[in-house]
């Protein structure tokens, strides 16, 4: 696992890789090659930040950490998580859309096997999560009503976790998986 900090949790099959900045990776390579996939599951919101703000970290550190992968592990799939409503078009009104589709778009060009942009919508946590928003957590309790009046709108953490597994081992006809797709997928 590459994190910026320790990541608690440990497992004897897990290593992690602590990268304090994504985009000073110059001494990594061998630490990072050899692998088949990457799930990259950063990122911040936009509330408050400028664009420029925004896209330096969605961006430019996403991208330079994808182009460093691909250049080692050519073979590797990359999942992106990027987020339901993302703007493919680059042109759209919303800015966090906007420079959401313009990452899918340039992962998609950085020469993996295969690239699949996640973008999910509301995820019920799982049971012992950690980091969870306060109002994921009030409106957690309302997934079953949420799933039963907009099953192609709401997922749950671990659908998510298990579509991204299967996107890696069984792979999926689409590079951009919304939520339906997601859900689909974790049923595969």
């Amino acid at each position: 696992m590459v994190n910026r900090k320790h990541y608690t949790a440990q497992s004897p099959k897990l290593s992690e890789c602590i990268v304090p900045d994504f985009l000073a990776l110059d001494d990594l390579s061998t630490a990072l090659t050899g692998y088949d996939a990457c799930f990259y599951c950063a990122g911040v919101s936009s509330r408050g930040m400028s664009e420029s703000a925004y896209t330096h970290i969605t961006y430019e550190t996403t991208l330079h950490f994808a182009r460093k992968l691909a250049s080692l592990n050519p073979r590797m799939t990359f999942i992106y998580v990027s987020g339901s409503l993302t703007d493919s078009s680059e042109k759209g009104k919303i800015m966090w859309a906007r420079v959401k589709g313009k990452t899918e778009n340039a992962l998609l060009q950085c020469g993996f096997h295969r690239v699949y942009n996640f973008r999910p919508g509301f995820m019920r946590p799982t049971a012992g999560q950690q980091n969870i928003k306060s109002y994921y957590k009030l409106i957690g309790g309302l997934y079953p009503l949420l799933h039963l009046l907009l099953p192609n709108q709401v997922s749950t953490m671990h659908d998510v976790a298990t579509a991204m597994i299967n996107s890696v081992l069984k792979g999926y006809p689409k590079s951009i998986l919304e939520i339906k797709d997601i859900n689909a997928l974790a049923k595969a």
